[in-house]
């Protein structure tokens, strides 16, 4: 899950061939602006067929907080 959250965040960020990893601040450390998180949360609800509702999105801050969710969410 870890692999296809990476690719996905991939198409949204300029990565400079900085690791990400699980502690990866989506905003401070990825440079995400709230509605780059916003078209994020959108691109997984597409790729994993689920929705996240409005209340999650700011408990979505690093890399991990969206592996644990798709982990526990998606089929």
């Amino acid at each position: 899950m870890f692999e296809k959250t990476v690719e996905i965040l991939g198409e949204f960020i300029d990565n400079d061939g900085e690791e990400i990893t699980m502690d990866s601040a989506l905003i401070d450390d990825l440079g995400l602006s709230s509605l780059d998180v916003i078209n994020v949360v959108a691109a997984f609800e597409d790729e994993f067929d689920i929705d996240v509702p409005d209340r999650v999105l700011p408990t979505l801050r690093t890399v991990g907080d969206i592996v644990n969710y798709l982990e526990e969410n998606a089929e």
